[in-house]
Order: C-alpha cells, then structure tokens, then sequence
C-alpha cells in the first residue's frame, strides 16, 4: 500500500486538485484599454450615420478613408518586380541603406556629425519601439536616471522610461490661458534640472497640442540644454507634417547636432509615409566621437537581440526606395505638401465656422496650432456632452485630430462645440 507521505504521491494529487481548481492565472487583474484606443473602440460601436472620430492619432482623406501614398505604391512595386528582392532576417541593426538615408534625412546630408561618423542609427519598430530601445539604452548606461517629459505630452511617453526603471519629472509646455507655449515655465523648469536629467523634446508637431516653440525660443532651449549639461531625447514623429518640409521641420534638431553635442533621436514613418501598419522607424544616437558611436552600437544591438531580434524588412524596404529614388523622392514631398495643405484648410475651415455661430470663447489657436493635431481648450464634461449628444468621439483631454475633419463634417463638429460651450460653460 502506498504511503500517504510519498512525494510522488503527494505531487499527483497535488497536480489533480490543480487541474479541477481555478485558472492559474485567475489572480491577473483586468486592465482597462489605453484611452485613446478606448475611444475608437466606442466610435465603433456607435451605430450613428454622423459619427466622427478625432480620436486616433492618424491622417485620414477628405472622405474620411485612410491614405496609401502613391509613391508608397510605386516603391512598392519596384520592390515586388526586383528580381534580387528576398525576405531574409535583416540585421539586428536593420536594413542598412534604410539607416544610413533616415540619418541624413534628419541630420542633413551634409551633416558632419554623419560625415564624421559620429552617429549611430538602429531600425527599430517605428516610433514607439525606438523609444522604448532609447529608454532601456538611457537606463543601462547613463549615468542619470531622471527624464523630464513635457506636460502634457504623447500618452505612451510615461511607460517606455518607467519600464526602463528611470525616474519621471514634468517641465511646464502648454499654456491653458493662452493656448500657447509657456515658454517661461519651461525655461526655469530646465535650469532647475539636475545636471545631466534626460529631456524629451518633440521635434514638431507636438503630441496632444500643436504648439511647437519658434526658431529662436529653439535657440534659447539649446542654449540652456547645453550650459545645463542635460541630454536632449527628440521624438520625431511628424517631420514634413507642420510646414510641409523636411528641411524646415527639422530645424531644431539640427540646431543641437550642429553644436558637437550629444543628443538621442527617434523617428517615425507612420504619419510622413502613412506606413503605420509597417512599423518604420530609427534611433540614432549623436555621440562626440566615431568610437563611442561604435560601441554604443554594439550595445543598442544587444538591447534588440532578445526583444524582437530583428526589424521587418518590408517597410523599410518602401522608405529606403522613396529616400533613395529622387523622383520618388520628390514625388513624396508634394504628397506630403498635401496632407499639410489639407490640415490647414480643416483648421481655417473649423474657425471660420465656429466665428459664424458665434461660439464664446477665442478660438484662434486653432489656427495657430500646427501638425495632426490642435488642442481645443474644451472640458471633459464638454467633451462628453458632445459625445452623447452629438456622436463626436475625441480625447478627452480636448485633443481634436484635425486630418479627422472634412468640409462635410466641420459644421456638425462646430455646432457641436458651440453648444457644448453655450450651455457648459
């Protein structure tokens, strides 16, 4: 007869009970949707023939359809008739040609940080799994463990340093009175920086407000960057997206390249490309020296191995081709000047329709604003009045995503912002 304290005994029983009893998982607590995907998913549901989502932070055609660039599909199908084209893995670092070209667009050309070599550049999943291989970077080999972010600033910014393990502070960005920048709170919020604190900038086009400081409020952040000793971490998401050039959204990180410093950029080809679905993007890190770039390669290479080993190929295949090909090229510039010129007409559109009715308030940030994005002003207890009452899904935090717009569409959203504001005050 077998003993009642017989290990292999007990470890059967042991394993039978479990396999009757609860989820070993059963602990796992539910966690709610992001918020902004919260927002699409209830835009969906809304059976409404008016329904407009401004939510999601994506360029959408004046009928409301997503964009596939024609140069998009040109390169594409230069890639499909390449008689050599093939799906091997890339390197951990990526697709060479695909760096080297998404350096310069950035950096320039000219620049000597590339033609010193001072600057590496990885392939990284877009925008968000550059950030997040920046993030682990920043917290494995600098010394400082405190970032400052903007506030407010892109939602998903928190997570990559807190994942990491850095330490979170805030520097003041927006103005609510003016709807502007509060360029002075910035400014001290910086000099009263530890020496050495990581700071994340947007390039242009910041995320949630469209408020971007001027070429010479650039200057002034540089300056106090520099005699601070702190590292500037650009997010660069939208280039071409403001003014419709490259060269000219590129200006501020130009700025802090050209001066020797150190600095950390990341670069995204959802919004420029419309490559969303493609996860396209680069992390380059601007070093003093051609070694130091090396080694920190080595290292941003170890970071990657066990993550996801390597980049797809496909997507930064279609970049590599447009960047390369100057008639392509060129072609995607204008595309691009038609996105920008269409941001612009939504937004001229909506302020002239929000004058005509008389809506309280001043409204010309709106116009002012740059970018996807313009950052209305309006409450949350107004924004979800609008939702209930008029089917219109956005941030609640009052971010409006402008390429969501249409002629069509912009007297219901401003009758709806007219009577939010009329009867919530």
């Amino acid at each position: 007869m077998e003993s009642e304290n017989d290990p292999d005994r007990r470890e059967e029983t042991s394993m039978t009970q479990h396999c009757g009893a609860e989820s070993a998982f059963a602990r796992v607590p539910w966690a709610p949707e992001p918020p902004v995907y919260a927002v699409m998913a209830a835009c969906s549901k809304d059976p409404s023939p008016v329904k407009l989502d401004l939510g999601m932070g994506v360029y959408r055609t004046e009928d409301g359809r997503p964009l596939l660039l024609n140069v998009v599909k040109k390169a594409e199908e230069l890639l499909f008739s390449d008689p050599s084209a093939n799906k091997e893995y890339l390197p951990i670092s990526g697709l060479a040609e695909f760096r080297e070209l998404s350096a310069k667009l950035i950096f320039g050309t000219d620049s000597p940080a590339i033609k010193e070599n001072r600057v590496t550049t990885v392939q990284c999943l877009s925008g968000t799994g550059s950030l997040r291989i920046g993030a682990d970077f920043l917290a494995k080999y600098y010394y400082q463990s405190t970032v400052y972010l903007p506030k407010p600033t892109y939602g998903n910014h928190p997570n990559f340093f807190i994942v990491a393990g850095l330490c979170l502070r805030t520097y003041r960005y927006y103005d609510p009175v003016t709807r502007g920048l509060d360029f002075q709170g910035f400014l001290e919020d910086l000099a009263s920086a530890p020496p050495g604190a990581i700071v994340l900038l947007h390039a242009c086009a910041h995320n949630p407000t469209g408020v971007d400081p001027t070429v010479e409020q650039w200057e002034e952040i540089r300056q106090i960057i520099r005699s601070k000793g702190l590292l500037p971490f650009f997010d660069c998401a939208y280039q071409g997206f403001v003014s419709g050039s490259l060269e000219n959204d590129a200006r501020a990180v130009r700025k802090f390249v050209a001066d020797g410093g150190e600095c950390l950029v990341v670069q995204s080809y959802s919004k420029n490309m419309g490559l969303y679905g493609e996860r396209v993007g680069a992390l380059s890190v601007v070093c003093k020296t051609a070694d130091v770039a090396t080694r920190i390669e080595s290292q941003l290479k170890l970071l990657i191995r066990p993550m996801y080993s390597n980049p797809p190929i496909h997507g930064a295949a279609i970049a590599a081709a447009i960047l390369r090909d100057r008639n392509l090229f060129n072609e995607w510039t204008l595309e691009l000047g038609t996105m920008t010129k269409r941001l612009t007409c939504m937004r001229e559109q909506l302020f002239d329709a929000l004058h005509e009715r008389g809506t309280p308030g001043d409204w010309t940030h709106i116009l002012k604003h740059g970018g996807l994005f313009t950052f209305s002003g309006l409450k949350g207890e107004q924004i979800a009045f609008m939702t209930r009452e008029f089917h219109i899904y956005m941030s609640s935090d009052g971010r409006i995503n402008m390429a969501g717009l249409s002629a069509n569409t912009v007297p219901h959203l401003a009758n709806a912002i007219h009577a939010a504001v009329t009867l919530i005050p």
